[in-house]
């Protein structure tokens, strides 16, 4: 499914939700909401690593980098039957809304579902459920990243428009 987000935002931009299952960034909907959450910066997690990494070098000297293969966070199978989602400010971030921006709206069968735009980091788009396309009731689903609206979500999302 493809869907775009347009509006007053710099670049509007097309989205394949059925891509999104390949994206690291992606939410296990099965555990997200129940696992302690902390708040954490990838930008700081990126540079403690990288900090590491040199203390790492200048203790132990410099060795030749190997073929390093990253671990895939999620294992096929569990692919095939998860159910998961991804914060939507990833992708509004790159649209880059207009200072004069106000709000979110997502487009829905049911009418406009309308939110603040700084309220966008906490909006989870579910696509997936039990390793399935949201083809009934979505193609996405939004949820608060609380959990609050975990067994009414905001379903047959078919436009994400910014004003």
């Amino acid at each position: 499914m493809i869907m775009q987000i347009t509006g007053k935002v710099k670049f509007p931009i097309t989205l394949d939700i059925g891509t999104w299952i390949f994206d690291d960034r992606k939410v296990d909907l099965d555990t997200y909401f129940d696992e302690d959450k902390k708040e954490s910066d990838p930008e700081e997690e990126y540079l403690k690593r990288a900090g590491k990494h040199f203390d790492k070098e200048m203790a132990e000297g410099v060795s030749p980098q190997a073929a390093v293969k990253e671990k895939p966070k999620f294992k096929r199978q569990h692919l095939k039957t998860g159910s998961f989602g991804i914060f939507i400010d990833l992708f509004l971030k790159n649209a880059e809304p207009l200072e004069d921006a106000k709000k979110i709206v997502f487009e829905t069968k049911n009418g406009p579902a309308a939110f603040p735009l700084a309220q966008a980091e906490h909006l989870i788009a579910a696509f997936s459920h039990k390793g399935k396309a949201l083809k009934e009731d979505g193609p996405l689903h939004i949820l608060f990243d609380d959990g609050s609206n975990r067994e009414n979500p905001i379903k047959y999302v078919t436009g994400i428009r910014v004003e």
